[in-house]
């Protein structure tokens, strides 16, 4: 395969250029390598760079590329293609792996010949996620052989590697990052792009392919002889990497994924590089196991760090039991827990008291400014001028407290703060109508349940569908602000077709809530105070299933849309009726100056819903483009 190269993007750059890149930039490239033919994804943050990077060279004619409507149908679109012998890229964050886990292990038992990897962007600390699940467990689950870089190097080099073992092994493999590493910058060293990569030619086989259940039986064998394989060249893999201490030592430090990287600024700030014996993991599942025994025979105690569960440190005791190994296991303690992220400090501080060395700890470093302890925290927030708060304010105005808000992922999460107060609780993506019909089901208190456009077409589509099978009472206000919001814009079915392109199609929300069999169904602008007043207070009188679509693009997005003269508002009368749309509105756009409200300037977008709230406190000011 002839290396080529195009300057159209920096991603496509000549061999052996040197880039400082995102990990997540480094992983696209990295499948480019391979020649990966297909990527499909639902974003996610940490994954989200991903996908879109690929979309950012879709016309360069290399790959297909697609956001799916949710990770079930990325997985199971990356799978067929790999069947019929593509190089297939699917990803998502790690909760995305639990709608994707029906396809997943059941592709890993029918094996997929062109090679199919999966992306697993996991949050330990919960930067933008609802738990910090750790989908290691997955790798184990599903027999996924299991990489997991700790430099932006390595996430392309790894990436590259997981699809080589994929087409070969005909299996899944799981590229498992967190998010620092996603979200890292390091240099990178780039390889040879193919011209091209051949596909696979699919042979038709049933009884390997339709997994019924004597056929089931025979490939769950089929799958358990692969991963065999795939231990095997995990004793060799140039990713697990062993160094013995220079100095005259028994002790030993075996660590893997992000806590690789941190042991190495530990050791290097302990001076401790010749005291001790390390191994480093790259491939994490299955266990290269003869090194791993060769290396416990070596010592008296190791250490295990890894973020997470303590798998390996679980299977690394099992594994001294199994041999009559007397090395002493140890891991996880009061500061390394399974919660949260390491850093280099904890990380040094554990490594410090496994070597009995607290003299070489260097003390804390203190912040460089101090930071004042009375100022006040600023916790997430709906953006100035974003529709939801006004949808918010119009049903609190209507409802109040009397209904239970069942809520779902996505910006309008945010609504669950004072003054808004609008999610009374939330499961999964999806969940808030299913959920929200389950409270109603048994409870005499109305449900008012909130979805946004790209949430509704991932998964609330069939929580409708149901709802409106098992005659549920309840109102799904479908939030609809045109585009995927919080994980940066990306497409979803209900864009409009001039922002999907001609190879999209538009798929109409009230059509598909109306062909599902919802009767009561109105649509209206979310930022028509009055239509919202009015609307929720006719959906009140009502029973059964009803939807609300309220509908105004995301206010940073439409300002990348619009080319129009920007407007902003400014307060015009001061007095108690200000001051209650400060305190019941609460848009960060207003501010005290004093006993007196004012609007800052740069933070008004315009939407003019505080003209509507209060009438006559405040008045448009016209502002000259540029």
């Amino acid at each position: 395969m002839s290396a080529v190269s195009s300057p159209d993007h920096p991603l496509l750059g000549l061999p052996g250029e040197r880039r400082l890149l995102l990990g997540n930039e480094a992983i696209v490239r990295g499948a480019l390598e391979a020649g990966v033919h297909l990527i499909a994804c639902y974003p996610g943050t940490p994954s989200s760079e991903v996908p879109d990077a690929f979309y950012s060279m879709r016309g360069q004619g290399r790959f297909r590329m697609e956001y799916s409507v949710n990770e079930k149908v990325a997985l199971e679109v990356a799978a067929g293609a790999a069947l019929a012998g593509a190089m297939s890229l699917a990803t998502m964050k790690h909760v995305g792996v639990n709608v994707a886990a029906d396809p997943l292990l059941t592709s890993a038992y029918i094996g997929l010949p062109g090679g199919l990897v999966l992306l697993s962007a996991d949050d330990p600390g919960c930067h933008s996620s609802q738990n910090e699940q750790d989908n290691r467990h997955y790798a184990r689950f599903a027999s996924l052989p299991c990489f997991e870089p700790a430099s932006a190097q390595e996430a392309k080099d790894m990436t590259r590697a997981a699809f080589r073992l994929a087409r070969e092994l005909q299996q899944p493999v799981m590229l498992r990052v967190t998010t620092r590493v996603a979200h890292m910058r390091g240099p990178v060293e780039f390889g040879a792009l193919p011209q091209t990569s051949p596909l696979v030619e699919f042979q038709r086989d049933p009884g390997r392919f339709v997994p019924v259940p004597a056929v089931a039986l025979k490939r769950h064998k089929a799958l358990a002889a692969a991963l065999e394989q795939a231990a095997r060249l995990a004793e060799t893999s140039p990713f697990t990497r062993c160094r013995a201490a220079t100095r005259p030592s028994r002790l030993g430090i075996i660590a893997s994924g992000v806590a690789r990287a941190y042991l190495a600024d530990a050791l290097t700030e302990g001076g401790w590089e010749d005291s001790v014996h390390i191994l480093e993991l790259g491939v994490t599942w299955p266990l290269p196991v003869e090194a791993l025994g060769a290396f416990l025979s070596g010592c008296d105690r190791v250490l295990v760090l890894e973020e997470g569960a303590p798998l390996l440190e679980n299977d690394l005791r099992a594994l001294a039991q199994r041999r009559g190994l007397a090395a002493l296991v140890e891991g996880k303690d009061a500061d390394l827990t399974e919660q949260g992220e390491y850093s280099t400090s904890r990380v040094l501080r554990r490594v410090s008291s496994f070597l009995d060395c607290p003299r070489a700890v260097a003390p804390a470093r203190g912040p460089l400014r101090a930071v004042r302890s009375d100022l006040p925290a600023r916790a997430p927030n709906l953006c100035p001028g974003c529709s939801h708060r006004a949808v918010y304010y119009a049903a609190r105005q209507v409802y109040g407290d009397a209904p239970v808000y069942s809520s779902d992922i996505g910006c309008y999460t945010l609504g669950m703060a004072p003054p808004l107060r609008m999610a009374d609780f939330l499961v999964c993506m999806g969940s808030s109508v299913s959920a929200g019909s389950g409270f109603a089901a048994v409870s005499d208190r109305p449900v008012v349940a909130f979805i946004g456009d790209s949430t509704f077409f991932h998964s609330g589509m069939t929580g409708l569908a149901n709802a409106v099978f098992n005659r549920h009472n309840l109102l799904l206000v479908i939030l609809d602000n045109g585009t995927t919001a919080m994980t940066g814009h990306q497409p979803n079915p209900g864009m409009l077709q001039e922002d999907l392109g001609e190879a999209a199609r538009h798929l109409d929300i009230e059509g598909v809530v109306r062909a599902l069999g919802v009767t009561e169904c109105a649509r209206v602008g979310a930022f028509n105070l009055k239509a919202l007043l009015g609307a929720f207070a006719d959906m009140k009188e009502k029973s059964g299933v009803r939807v609300l679509i309220a509908e105004e693009l995301c206010a940073l997005y439409a300002r990348r849309r619009r080319k129009t003269a920007r407007r902003t508002v400014v307060v015009a009368r001061q007095g108690d009726e200000a001051r209650r749309c400060l305190e019941r509105l609460a848009c960060p756009a207003f501010c005290r100056d004093g006993d007196d409200v004012a609007v800052d300037q740069t933070l008004c977008v315009g939407c003019m819903v505080c003209l509507q709230a209060a009438p006559g406190v405040f008045k448009a000011v016209s502002h000259r483009q540029g």
